[in-house]
């Protein structure tokens, strides 16, 4: 503890001095002032013990403060002088190496660490003096002998007078954050893996609803298709008859009968058109299950160029034909528009937001669905518009929310408009927004670069 000067008592050793050599025989008056000026001595004395017993009592109340900050530090910390001997040391640090705090004051820095980190504690003076705060990771030989791994900082520490009195070294075990990045890189992983089954889950479900639709548009090019087979069949046998009186030499008028019975002439005529018929729905029905693959696995497919007013369309088509009722469909698009992107996440978000809109309007006499596509910015542009009873304003800004549905209990997963707000903006590089239309009923604005890049 720092010694306190303080000055003596006001003349005090003076007065007693001359008092003692005063005689005998001095009068009753200086013995009054010599007995005053004891009394103020020792008020100044009481008055000194007094301020220095609250100073000491601040001091350990400090020193108290201190040690308890130091102990509850979960980071290791060293004080150490210029020349790096140990002045101090935390609770962390002590049981961190399984020494007592007074078995290493006066240790060498340096005797604490693994031999690899002697160049960097070498530099630890250097970096105090030019005032430098220096991190690094090196290791600690810990109580077992292991070297335990650090991210060490190292700072200067000046006294009260703002000289240079040594270092404080203060270290983080890296094995927690390891173990803790780790562990937030597993949670990471489940997430996705949670959201990625989401994503699918709400899909299926989607694509459920959608199986009426998507039936309806199957059967046709594949109804047209049987119907050709079975024509195909019927003229093939009529081929089969005619072409066996030509192979056993019939006379001319006999085979100029057959061939008007069997109608050749006809069927010679009708097999362009016939066949033609056949590969145009097969090949529609081929769209169809490339359509549907796209949309159940779209992390498969690259970006890729499409007509998005035909996406629109096929979207269309396949939640209207899955409606309970039919919905006037008011289309403001034009012919074509070519754009570049992931064709399946766009149908995913289209079907999403139709399906959405058709939703919001069951029950209506004479629902309607206002589908606008146009270009602005370098951006495509899908508005889709209900006619229903819109959005309120305290559920407006929360219809992108995970979870989040106005519809009863079975009726919707809330995942919807998440999925396809995170599809729009992550996976298909554009943005989607809500807004209840000055006319009435909800709108929902899709942007989608022209040209994405490749992925």
């Amino acid at each position: 503890m720092v010694e306190t000067r303080r000055p003596g008592p006001r003349g005090g050793t003076a007065a007693i001095a001359r008092a003692a050599a005063a005689p005998l025989d001095m009068s009753e008056d200086a013995w009054i002032e010599v007995i005053r000026r004891m009394d103020d001595i020792y008020a100044d004395l009481v008055r000194y013990q007094v301020d220095l017993e609250e100073k000491n009592a601040a001091l350990e109340e400090a020193q108290r403060f201190i040690d308890s900050v130091l102990a509850s530090m979960s980071d290791v910390l060293v004080v150490a002088d210029v020349q790096g001997r140990i002045q101090r040391a935390n609770k962390a640090m002590v049981n961190l190496l399984g020494r007592t705090e007074a078995d290493l004051v006066g240790t060498e820095l340096s005797a604490l660490f693994a031999v690899s980190a002697g160049p960097a504690i070498a530099n630890f003076p250097d970096h105090i003096r030019t005032g430098d705060i220096l991190d690094c990771e090196i290791e600690i030989l810990a109580a077992g002998g292991e070297a335990v791994p650090l991210a060490v900082n190292c700072s200067p520490r000046y006294d009260s007078e703002g000289t240079l009195s040594g270092m404080v070294v203060t270290g983080r075990p890296l094995g927690e954050l390891r173990r803790a990045y780790r562990d937030l890189q597993e949670t990471h992983k489940q997430l996705k893996t949670a959201q990625q089954q989401l994503v699918q889950s709400e899909k299926m479900a989607s694509l459920g609803r959608l199986v009426a639709g998507v039936a309806h548009e199957l059967n046709n090019p594949i109804s047209f298709v049987f119907g050709n087979m079975h024509t195909l069949q019927r003229y093939g046998e009529r081929l089969q008859d005619y072409l066996r009186l030509v192979q056993r030499g019939a006379p001319p008028d006999v085979l100029a009968q057959a061939r008007e019975q069997n109608r050749i002439d006809r069927i010679l005529a009708d097999l362009g058109p016939l066949i033609a018929g056949s590969l145009e729905g097969a090949e529609r029905v081929s769209d169809i299950v490339q359509n549907l693959r796209r949309f159940a696995t779209p992390q498969r497919q690259k970006r890729r160029g499409f007509d998005l007013c035909r996406l629109v369309e096929s979207s269309l088509a396949w939640v209207s034909k899955a409606a309970r009722q039919p919905v006037q469909i008011l289309r403001d698009m034009p012919d074509e528009l070519p754009v570049h992107n992931s064709e399946g996440h766009v149908q995913q978000i289209l079907i999403n937001l139709i399906q959405n809109a058709f939703d919001a309007m069951e029950g209506q006499e004479q629902p309607r669905l206002d589908l606008c596509v146009r270009t602005a910015d370098g951006r495509a542009i899908v508005q889709v518009r209900d006619h229903g009873p819109g959005i309120s304003d305290d559920n407006l800004l929360r219809v992108f929310d995970p979870f989040f549905t106005t519809k009863p209990v079975g009726k919707g997963t809330g995942l919807g408009l998440y999925i396809s707000y995170g599809l729009a903006t992550d996976q298909c590089a554009g943005a989607l927004a809500v807004r209840n239309h000055p006319d009435g009923g909800a709108e929902f604005t899709l942007e989608l670069p022209m040209e994405a890049a490749h992925g």
